[in-house]
């Protein structure tokens, strides 16, 4: 069985720019829907400071 890591030290292999345009492409895209979904999400920890910081004013 071949040690998997001396293959550290070997230089890295060009990617095919149709692959790399892809990937860049998909990172790009999980990148959007992440940040729509921190638009469209609530903020729990605020939320249950504020809902307890009005109850202890009332």
């Amino acid at each position: 069985m071949e040690n998997p890591f001396k293959q550290i030290n070997q230089p890295l292999k060009e990617v095919p720019a149709e692959l790399k345009s892809k990937v860049m492409n998909d990172i790009a895209m999980a990148k959007l829907l992440m940040e729509l979904a921190e638009l469209f999400s609530y903020n729990l920890g605020y939320i249950i400071d504020t809902v307890s910081k009005n109850r202890k004013n009332n």
